[in-house]
């Protein structure tokens, strides 16, 4: 019944991630100066963009994610400083040899909103409904690829089996996108769970209205009693009620917290940071793990077949000059594919150095030549290539137009093309790019395997057998860090120095708090947590 042999992990199950900068988690204000957490109230709560759903397993945006982790909790949970995986609803667990089973036995007493126990049917008809949804499970659908199925080994024991090595699921297990909903919940349709009807979760809130462009409304579950280790408190949550309202222009929200008709708001703008620096405000902030903003290259398109003219784009961007420009001193060069706050995680700074001269250098070891404009020309061609986008971060146009700026000083033509985001998804699915210019939040290295391995999503275009498959192959094989952080180390390598991806800078979450707002934590993916948030008088 268990298949290969169980390896089983330390104590509890931790998972001491290697390799992952520190990176601590701030919080809302000095808890001495507002006086020790007090139960009740309304947090009101300014965000960007209205969630096209809630159902946490669906969705695929910051603003869902943020509602949705309040309302279930994961088998695990992942500390945002060390990166470690911890007990949550598991209280410990197995992983096989192979990675391609993990047996999880459940914590006593937890329940659902709706009253029913967190069990391990319970977990299983929660899997097993994630991997129906198919690709309506944004990020679900990518961390079950291969999931094959889930046994009851007794009500408090689950096994979850893949197909395939998968290291990446025990992080994954941390994630919103695999939070547990109650098995009734699978009676709705995905679409009436996608607007709060049927969303049952076990979490420290619980789901009242949402009203679209508006706001959304989550309440305190009473006799919540199994929270993770991690968090400050156990108990119930403090507040009473969280309004989560949709206020799409940065100026607007802004004001409203300044003025006190909100008390947090998330995505504060570069140009509005200076107005939270004292005068009883905060500004929470952490770099997103997973993927920088990066140009990512189809290598199968005009001059970028060359990997000659990827590495001089690679040297002609300054980074630091993006970051002091168009940013602010929150947010950080990128100095790998991956973010420094990502578990195993290697500083590469050094092949990412600003070389103009180097840049230029290689360009005309290849004969290409300035030309009137001082675009460079190689036999009647141009050297140029175009970038599709979506401005989802308010600053791409701005940092693309500045490392368009930076490139034609080297003699490449950047062709800017905004888009609409559906159009966006259509240009990657269809590979119809040049370069294609994203971030992709994820607290794992195994993103890397899913948007780079030949035998996933690919997104440069790479040939079957290239060197890369064999290194995010080995990290994908087994959670034990010592072997896996070379693996991951070798990845980023191979993805800077044949220039597969021109990174540039680290999103980084930056939120505003009033001076009534205390205790907004970030959780292991940087998204928010409220469980220990609390409101003075």
């Amino acid at each position: 019944m268990f298949g290969p042999a169980l390896r089983p992990l330390r104590a509890v199950g931790l998972i001491a991630l290697l390799g992952l900068a520190a990176c601590g988690t701030p919080t809302a204000a000095d808890p001495g100066a507002a006086g020790p957490p007090r139960p009740g109230g309304t947090l009101r709560l300014g965000i960007s963009s209205n969630p096209d759903c809630l159902d946490p397993q669906q969705i695929g945006t910051n603003a869902g994610l943020n509602v949705g982790r309040q309302l279930v909790d994961s088998l695990t949970d992942q500390d945002p400083t060390s990166g470690a995986i911890t007990p949550w609803l598991a209280e410990k667990w197995d992983v096989s040899p192979d990675s391609t089973g993990f047996t999880f036995h459940l914590r006593q007493g937890a329940t659902f909103a709706d009253g029913t126990p967190v069990d391990a049917a319970a977990v299983k008809a929660s899997f097993d409904g994630i991997k129906a949804l198919g690709a309506k499970a944004q990020l679900g659908s990518g961390y079950l690829a291969a999931y094959k199925g889930s046994t009851v080994v007794d009500p408090s024991t689950v096994r979850i089996d893949f197909t395939a090595p998968s290291a990446q699921f025990l992080q994954a297990s941390s994630t919103m996108s695999l939070g547990v909903l109650a098995p009734a919940a699978y009676a709705k349709s995905p679409e009436q769970r996608c607007q709060g009807d049927g969303l049952v979760g076990s979490g420290p809130f619980v789901f009242e209205s949402f009203k679209s462009n508006q706001q959304i409304v989550l309440t305190k579950r009473k006799g919540y009693a199994w929270g993770s280790p991690l968090w400050r408190h156990q108990g119930a949550a403090y507040l009473d009620r969280v309004e989560f309202r949709i206020v799409p222009e940065p100026g607007v929200r802004t004001g409203s917290l300044g003025s006190g008709q909100l008390d947090a708001i998330t995505d504060v703008q570069p140009v509005d940071e200076p107005q939270f620096a004292g005068n009883g405000f905060t500004e929470p902030v952490r770099a997103n793990p997973g993927i920088v903003f990066n140009l990512q290259a189809n290598v199968t398109r005009g001059v970028l077949t060359d990997a000659k003219v990827r590495q001089a784009v690679q040297k002609g961007v300054n980074r630091q000059e993006v970051t002091d420009t168009v940013l602010t001193k929150n947010y950080k060069p990128a100095t790998s594919i991956l973010g420094s706050a990502t578990p195993l995680y290697t500083d590469l700074s050094a092949s990412l150095a600003y070389d103009p001269d180097g840049a230029k250098k290689l360009l005309e070891d290849q004969d290409w030549t300035p030309g009137q404009d001082g675009i460079r020309v190689k036999n009647g061609q141009r050297l140029t290539a175009k970038v599709a986008f979506s401005a989802v971060f308010n600053q791409n146009q701005s940092v693309l137009e500045l490392v368009q700026q930076q490139l034609r000083k080297i003699g490449f033509d950047l062709q800017i093309e905004l888009h609409t985001t559906a159009e966006t998804q259509a240009l990657t699915l269809a590979g119809n790019y040049d370069f294609l210019w994203y971030n992709t939040t994820r607290s794992d290295p195994d993103i890397l395997r899913q948007l780079f391995s030949t035998k996933s999503g690919n997104r440069s275009k790479l040939t079957p057998g290239d060197p890369l498959d064999a290194a995010l192959d080995k990290q994908a094989a087994t959670v034990d860090p010592v072997v896996r952080k070379p693996a991951v180390a070798d990845a980023q390598r191979i993805i800077l120095d044949q220039a597969y991806s021109i990174p540039v800078f680290e999103l980084t979450q930056v939120w505003g708090l009033g001076p009534k707002a205390h205790d907004v934590d970030f959780e292991g993916s940087s998204r928010m947590r409220l469980f220990d948030a609390w409101v003075s008088g």
